[in-house]
């Protein structure tokens, strides 16, 4: 008899638990407890790299695993929630605007109005996510997509975010930019080859009929490109690539968007015999024309006063590329990269923070965010063209479709984007580039709105 008293006693404690737990939808199963991230302050990491949630207190905190994707609007805070996928992951309690957490891959859930954030509510494996107590939550550890290493040694990895929680300080910072330098050559002492540079650059009798020069397509008054889809040659006829600009592309891996052209001297001599460019028939015929103006005789040999018959072909790419290893563009993110943390508006800095956390520094990265690998366009969402890309170089099956990676510096004045001009606008850029390289079909248009806003503190200072 007492036996039997004694198992109804505890089979009424367990059912007043069990209805405890249903009324207080923050408290959590001994197996979740288990797995629940550690607690960390001041936003650091801690030893477990895959599983480190946070609790925080005031602003600007990014945690969890996940990649929100998009949903319907409603609400003040235009975040987008991921919900779905997983093994009992529970979501995240919080007391503020704009947070993005969760662990997994969120598919689908509901957009909520002004922040633009994106929380991935779903996949991983019953990892509790994290409370926040006020505003400006941004969240995703991704893990890159991708990676075929190739031919020049250059992965074609994606990915979906390098969210890593914490603040964005310094450290933080360091894995993904660096400022671009103050100067790539030494301007004084090569001052004779840069003055020939820029004028090779400038002058259009360059070209069969007097007509195009440099300049033409690669603007100096405007950041280095005309916003042309293609440009048009010296008889009006268009390539088939978009122009891309010049300014900090000495700092590229290469040049061109299928990187057929080691540097910029390289790529200088290249567009002076295109047929459908600048369309001079030889190099001889170039040199000739040039040798029948005076004053490159004196320029030449002032710039290559150690050489016995200096203007000859290859030295007009060596001056022209001197004269744009100058065209660097600082702007007010390398100033905030250096410790202005004034530099960047509030707007800005979520913008950065979003734009490493959805993953875009997987191929926006270094000093002039980008310009510096090799990607397949259409990584995650096989994207339409029938340009092959770097194939056309290499002839690797591997490199249809790869593209050198645009530098995203001066990004919001140098429309149209991709390597065919064939996107107007920034928010489309975007959007599909969230689409086909990371997979993510919705994306909110605050996130939209903030990277945005990111990527216009990359102009130069003094175009603002």
């Amino acid at each position: 008899m007492k036996l039997i008293l004694i198992l109804a006693f505890f089979m009424c404690a367990q059912a007043y638990a069990s209805e405890d737990t249903r009324d207080h939808p923050d408290a959590e199963s001994e197996s979740v407890q288990e797995h629940k991230s550690k607690k960390h302050d001041n936003g650091k990491r801690g030893d477990d790299p895959e599983h480190d949630g946070m609790k925080h207190g005031k602003d600007s905190h990014d945690g969890g695993h996940g990649h929100g994707h998009g949903g319907d609007k409603h609400g003040d805070h235009d975040d987008d929630h991921g919900h779905g996928g997983g093994h009992g992951s529970k979501g995240m309690k919080h007391d503020g605007d704009d947070h993005s957490g969760g662990h997994g891959h969120g598919h689908g859930g509901d957009k909520h109005g002004d922040h633009g954030d994106d929380h991935g509510h779903g996949g991983g494996h019953g990892h509790k996510g994290m409370k926040h107590d006020s505003d400006d939550h941004s969240g995703g550890h991704g893990h890159g997509h991708g990676g075929d290493k190739h031919g020049d040694d250059h992965g074609h990895g994606g990915g979906h975010g390098h969210g890593h929680g914490g603040k964005l300080d310094e450290t933080r910072l360091k894995q993904f930019f660096e400022p671009l330098p103050e100067s790539i050559i030494d301007e004084q002492k090569n001052a004779a080859l840069i003055k020939l540079g820029k004028k090779l650059y400038m002058d259009p009798r360059l070209s069969v009929n007097d007509k195009i020069s440099c300049n033409s397509c690669h603007s100096l008054s405007n950041f280095g490109v005309d916003n042309e889809p293609t440009s048009p040659g010296h008889e009006g006829k268009r390539g088939d690539r978009n122009s891309p600009t010049t300014m900090n592309a000495a700092l590229h891996i290469a040049q061109f968007w299928d990187g057929r052209a080691a540097d910029v001297e390289e790529q200088a001599l290249g567009p002076i015999l295109n047929p459908v460019e600048m369309g001079m028939p030889s190099e001889e015929a170039v040199v000739n024309k040039l040798k029948g103006i005076a004053e490159y005789k004196a320029l030449f040999a002032e710039a290559f006063n150690n050489e016995k018959d200096p203007l000859k072909y290859k030295n007009i790419g060596v001056a022209i590329g001197a004269f744009e290893r100058t065209l660097l563009t600082p702007s007010r993110f390398d100033d905030f990269l250096r410790g202005d943390k004034d530099a960047l508006s509030k707007n800005e800095k979520r913008g950065l923070k979003k734009f490493i956390n959805m993953g875009c520094v997987n191929c926006h990265n270094g000093a002039v965010i980008g310009g510096n690998s090799y990607k397949k366009i259409g990584l995650v969402v096989p994207y339409e063209t029938s340009d092959m890309g770097r194939y056309e170089v290499t002839g690797l099956e591997n490199d249809k479709k790869v593209f050198k990676v645009p530098s995203l510096r001066n990004i919001t004045k140098t429309a149209p984007y991709f390597h065919d001009g064939s996107v107007e606008t920034l928010d489309e850029a975007i959007e599909l580039m969230a689409k086909h390289q990371l997979g993510r079909d919705h994306v909110g248009h605050g996130m939209i709105r903030d990277i945005k806003a990111f990527l216009g503190s990359l102009a130069a200072k003094n175009a603002e």
